[in-house]
């Protein structure tokens, strides 16, 4: 499950990057970097506690 939450949060963040050059999505992008960072936190506070 980490694995793939870490893989999720790799394509938000890709997703991103490519909206950022192409402002295609406006305010959209901007929520899929903040989940991706969630995400990426989530993965190393439930890596850590384990």
């Amino acid at each position: 499950m980490n694995s793939l939450l870490y893989l999720v949060a790799v394509i938000l963040v890709i997703g991103w990057i490519l909206g950022f050059f192409v402002y295609s999505a406006g305010g959209l992008i901007h929520i899929l970097l903040v989940l991706a960072v969630v995400a990426i936190l989530l993965n190393i506070i439930r890596g850590r506690s384990i």
